[in-house]
């Protein structure tokens, strides 16, 4: 079951299930979740691997960052592909699992987010691939609200996250053996 505004926002104040809201969606949020913000953006170069024991992720320099009170404007080139993180941090408890999806002006625009789900017991911001599919750039203002988040609740019992990206990190620093 998804969880409503009224149940969503309950547990931001209780629980701290979403850091850094903006002040729109914690007075008015729309539909049943919340608009996160682009606080990050990064630029890949070289190569990647994923292997059945080990990782390793691209380099990834910071071209982009929310400053709050400054407006910073990034132009995604056309058939680039970048990686952002959001403003705002989560705290998913073992009972709920969060999904996003892109806002409509973006893939109106001919640029999509790839993200998916935040499981049960991840803490930290949440890191996603953007893409300009477009022939021309793309402009967008970073602290803009770029994917919407909703929560449902899960039945049953769950398994926490243990992950290596716990608490928001980007990238590897070099190859890893994976958990």
């Amino acid at each position: 079951m998804v969880l409503g505004v009224n149940k969503i926002l309950q547990l931001v104040k209780e629980k701290k299930l979403v850091e850094n809201l903006s002040e729109r969606e914690l007075k008015n949020p729309e539909g049943a979740g919340f608009d996160l913000r682009i606080g990050e953006l990064y630029k890949l170069s070289g190569r990647g691997f994923l292997g059945i024991e080990e990782r390793e992720t691209p380099q990834m320099e910071l071209i982009a960052e929310y400053q709050s009170g400054k407006t910073a404007k990034v132009l995604l080139a056309p058939g680039v592909y970048y990686v952002f993180k959001t403003i705002e941090t989560m705290n998913i408890p073992d009972n709920l699992l969060a999904l996003t999806t892109p806002r409509s002006t973006l893939f109106r625009s001919g640029v999509y987010i790839f993200g998916g789900q935040t499981p049960p017991g991840y803490q930290g911001g949440l890191v996603m691939g953007i893409y300009n599919f477009r022939r021309e750039p793309f402009e967008i203002e970073m602290g803009a609200r770029v994917i919407h988040i909703m929560f449902f609740e899960i039945a049953g019992e769950s398994n926490l996250y243990r992950g290596q990206w716990q608490g928001g990190r980007v990238t590897t620093d070099k190859k890893e053996k994976q958990i």
